[in-house]
């Protein structure tokens, strides 16, 4: 539960959401009738983005966290996706299975446990839910075609980061290849309900290349002068929020892309309503955040929100403390990341 910071969300909130899941569980979705989709967000809001679906609320890059956004309202997931060893896509962040899964105990003997290093099968028999809460024992890692089929169910929309690309060269032809066979490379999936992003700007480049009418974007702060150069095969800059600047959003803003738009900015991972706010004063696109509904409610409601973050927090987010504990867990959240892409376990 180490993703979870308690200035941001309380548990009446958590149970809620469980309560919802567990009246509709993730294998089981219905389909979504035309009324029951997530609403679109209104204008000049940032778009509020579930990261590894709403992983505050349901283990994370699962169907179960996919269902938690919807539950939530939200209209945005982003994923990971990673290659197996025999070639199968997969929705998992960590180039290792050990963190959010069981595999230490189904495969004791298979240490370092790397995706890579393992059969879809193989996968398919992990427990990646009770790590997270024993509510969801049982839940899986699905596949890449899986999860599509899932978002076709919901009505959602997908940010897909592909992971650590260096590791499964023409990983982005494969995931190319299954957008393609599931129907995502249609003119209504490509032009509103699917970005393609990753920290490997030549992996962002060869998705453009092969497939120019897919959005992509490039996760990190390239410098001033270099965002030209980005800006040939990139549709957005998605940078960690704490290295944003309204000046820096400005001039990304002032360049268009390869679709002759302006460039947007998706920031992560933001976790709090005051963070929330503050990168969306500086004009940002979207905002990825574990907790979608903090978001989304801080920076659409004003006042209101301010109100109803006091009651979810105890009043807490308004003391000099409780600033401090939410910036201390967002920097150790954002140097855990930082450590997984450097390829730490």
């Amino acid at each position: 539960m180490s993703l979870r910071p308690a200035a941001t969300v309380t548990g009446s909130l958590a149970g809620l959401c469980a309560l919802v899941l567990t009246a509709v569980p993730a294998q089981a979705a219905p389909q979504a009738a035309p009324e029951a989709a997530p609403k679109a967000a209104p204008a000049g809001a940032p778009l509020p983005i579930a990261h590894r679906g709403a992983s505050g609320y349901a283990p994370e890059n699962t169907l179960a966290a996919v269902d938690a956004a919807r539950a939530l309202d939200i209209r945005w997931v982003e994923n990971d996706v990673q290659r197996t060893r025999d070639g199968e896509l997969v929705v998992m962040h960590d180039a290792t299975l050990s963190r959010t899964t069981d595999v230490e105990e189904v495969f004791p003997d298979r240490a370092p446990w790397r995706v890579a290093d393992f059969t879809a099968a193989e996968i398919a028999q992990l427990d990646a839910g009770s790590w997270f809460d024993p509510l969801y024992a049982g839940e899986r890692v699905p596949t890449l075609e899986q999860y599509l089929r899932h978002l076709n169910r919901t009505g959602q929309n997908l940010l897909l980061e592909i992971k650590r690309p260096e590791l499964y060269p023409g990983i982005e032809a494969d995931i190319l290849g299954e957008l393609r066979s599931e129907g995502w490379l249609d003119r209504r999936h490509v032009q509103s309900k699917l970005v393609v992003q990753s920290f490997g700007a030549d992996s962002v480049r060869a998705v453009h290349d092969q497939a120019p009418a897919v959005r992509t974007g490039f996760l990190g702060t390239p410098a001033v002068e270099e965002l030209p150069r980005y800006a040939r095969f990139s549709d957005q800059i998605n940078p960690p929020h704490t290295t944003l600047t309204e000046e820096y959003v400005r001039q990304v803003h002032a360049l268009k892309g390869p679709h002759g738009k302006p460039l947007e900015v998706f920031t992560w991972t933001v976790n709090s309503a005051g963070a929330a706010r503050r990168v969306a004063a500086m004009g940002v696109d979207g905002i990825i955040s574990n907790y979608p509904d903090v978001v989304r409610d801080a920076t659409r409601a004003g006042a209101g929100a301010a109100a109803r973050d006091a009651v979810r927090g105890g009043g807490r987010e308004d003391s000099p403390g409780a600033a401090r504990e939410e910036a201390l867990e967002e920097a150790r959240e954002e140097a855990r990341e930082a450590a997984r892409e450097a390829g730490a376990s």
